[in-house]
């Protein structure tokens, strides 16, 4: 036995214009639960980027090193993505440029490079301060061991 179902509106007759429907506006997902929002709020370091991160590492480790040695606060600290390709060498994890004519001394930290070599947060820390106080030791002529006394130790 049939059921009636909801009635159907009667087609239009032929020759007859109609408008075209409007399309409706979605407010909502299909599911009816509204927008998604944010994964984790800004607060939780869940949303923190590993840029974000990895730059907050390297200011860490310059602090540590401006306290020895207030004459940094003219180098400036740089980070890049990766370094530039040179064929047939290694990939550096940093590099350092002396200071020139109206350019100041540099130091560069190259994030993937250290990431790669590193697995945990801790491990990045370290290795972040290792490239920092090699850079500057080298920059000023000194051995890391004079730039940081526990540069190895970490």
């Amino acid at each position: 036995m049939d059921t009636p179902g909801p009635p159907v509106p009667p087609s239009p007759p032929q020759g007859s214009a109609q408008p075209p429907a409007e399309p409706r506006v979605r407010r909502r997902d299909r599911h009816g639960r509204g927008m998604r929002g944010p994964v984790a709020p800004p607060q939780v370091p869940l949303s923190v980027s590993r840029a974000d991160t990895f730059r907050d590492l390297v200011l860490d480790s310059v602090e540590r090193l401006e306290r020895r040695w207030p004459q940094l606060q003219d180098v400036e600290f740089m980070i890049l993505d990766v370094p530039p390709p040179v064929p047939g060498e290694s990939v550096p994890l940093g590099g350092s440029t002396p200071a020139e004519k109206r350019e100041p001394a540099r130091v560069v930290v190259y994030r993937r490079p250290v990431e790669l070599r590193s697995k945990t947060r801790d491990e990045r820390a370290a290795l972040v301060h290792e490239v920092v106080v090699e850079q500057v030791a080298e920059l000023m002529g000194l051995s890391p061991e004079s730039v940081d006394p526990r540069y190895g130790q970490d």
